[in-house]
């Protein structure tokens, strides 16, 4: 089995040390979304085959990923470093010291161990097609050399997101489009140009209809996985969305929990939410956030949102 820490939340960012604490119980506990049934997942080393970590900030993490390490799990990461403004990402670390962090990760761990992830790629007045081309370019300059892959992906847009994003454009005057599919064909070519001058392939996270030199992400990678391990672990592909060719695997994060303040993020209704649960996380717990009777009503916009300690950016 491998383990998914996580596409719904940043367990290396904000949960590392609960993260590490499973480890060592040899299992963690989720709710069913839909019944809130408690549900039991095995983390002991001979259950889990290995580790996919999604983050935005590893700095806090890199002490306890040798913990992990030394345990024998082998992990790989995927890593987004975006260098957006703070209208759309407004607690995110600054670009460069996340460069330095996947430094560190690479020089311990080597080169396979970490994919550059530049996603979500959105069109706005602060972030317009020559701005994108500018920023991943030099954000693909200096992570030359330490990893060998870019995924790249563009705004979805579900309900919630372009609720956020609207409200986003409001309040800060960033406003935001979503560029026809000719648009971002283009720009996902021209990303493609500039990551192989970095010595990167550029790879399309499930949208099969930009597809063109790119090959699809495989963003959950055995494959990767393997090469990390120096040993085959194997995994059918189990796609979580059209395009997808994931690798089979069990995420163990929680909706609402991720305190980032991206206002793009499909995993978060409202940045007051998850930062309340944030700030009443218990580490000791079996469950990274526990809520048994389900989510609360989603709050007004115009609610304040609790003060949020910074001392990882």
């Amino acid at each position: 089995m491998i383990i998914s820490a996580s596409y719904k939340t940043d367990i290396p960012a904000f949960y590392g040390e609960w993260f590490v604490n499973r480890l060592r119980a040899g299992y963690c506990m989720m709710r069913n979304p839909l019944n809130r049934r408690p549900i039991r997942v095995n983390l002991d080393r001979g259950s889990v085959d290995g580790i996919v970590f999604w983050t935005k900030n590893a700095r806090p993490f890199l002490d306890r990923v040798d913990v992990v390490a030394d345990m024998g799990y082998p992990f790989t990461f995927q890593y987004t470093i975006n260098g957006y403004p703070a209208s759309l990402e407004n607690h995110v670390v600054d670009w460069t010291k996340s460069v330095d962090a996947v430094r560190t990760l690479a020089a311990r761990y080597g080169p396979r161990c970490v994919v550059w992830r530049y996603d979500t790629i959105i069109f706005s007045r602060e972030t317009a097609p020559d701005f994108h081309l500018h920023n991943f370019a030099r954000i693909a300059q200096a992570l030359e050399g330490i990893t060998d892959e870019v995924v790249v992906s563009f705004l979805q847009l579900y309900r919630k997101t372009s609720r956020n994003m609207d409200s986003m454009a409001r309040s800060t005057g960033n406003d935001w489009w979503d560029p026809s599919l000719a648009e971002k064909r283009d720009m996902a070519e021209r990303l493609f140009e500039l990551a192989a001058r970095h010595g990167m392939q550029l790879t399309i996270c499930s949208q099969a209809d930009l597809l063109s030199v790119q090959k699809p992400s495989k963003c959950v990678d055995a494959q990767r996985l393997s090469d990390v391990a120096r040993r085959p672990i194997r995994a059918p592909i189990k796609a979580n969305r059209p395009g997808c060719e994931c690798a089979d695997n069990r995420d163990i994060g929680d909706y609402d929990t991720c305190p980032h303040g991206c206002v793009y993020c499909y995993a978060v209704r409202s940045q007051r939410l998850a930062v309340q649960r944030f700030r009443t996380h218990d580490p000791t717990s079996d469950y990274l956030y526990d809520d048994p009777n389900g989510p609360p009503a989603p709050h007004r916009p115009t609610d304040a949102v609790p003060t949020l300690p910074l001392e990882w950016l």
